[in-house]
């Protein structure tokens, strides 16, 4: 099945956090937190201004992106928990 967002809404993976802190400290599965980092699995084509005009997304499938805590709305496809969540909610694009 694939999955096109609308507008200007993308689809997130999140990405797995170390388990293991900075001072060598093992974190068990259900004491983590989510990860609120991501990589853009699928982008829609755009907002659309007042004007009429279709305003592209500035981030495009395959960047790897920081979003809040609460961001986004969870599915499942085909056994994979994704996020649909609008450009808005993304705070930072994480390069290099």
């Amino acid at each position: 099945m694939k999955v096109q967002p609308r507008q200007y809404c993308v689809i997130v993976r999140r990405l797995e956090e170390e388990s293991v802190s900075a001072g060598g400290i093992g974190t068990p599965d259900n004491a983590a937190e989510k990860p609120s980092r991501g990589e853009v699995l699928a982008v829609g084509d755009g907002k659309v201004t007042d004007s009429g005009e279709v305003r592209a997304l500035t981030v495009k499938v395959g960047d790897k992106v920081l979003f809040g805590k609460y961001a986004g709305t969870e599915v499942k496809v085909e056994g994979e928990e994704l996020l649909v969540m609008r450009e808005d909610d993304i705070v930072a694009v994480i390069e290099g």
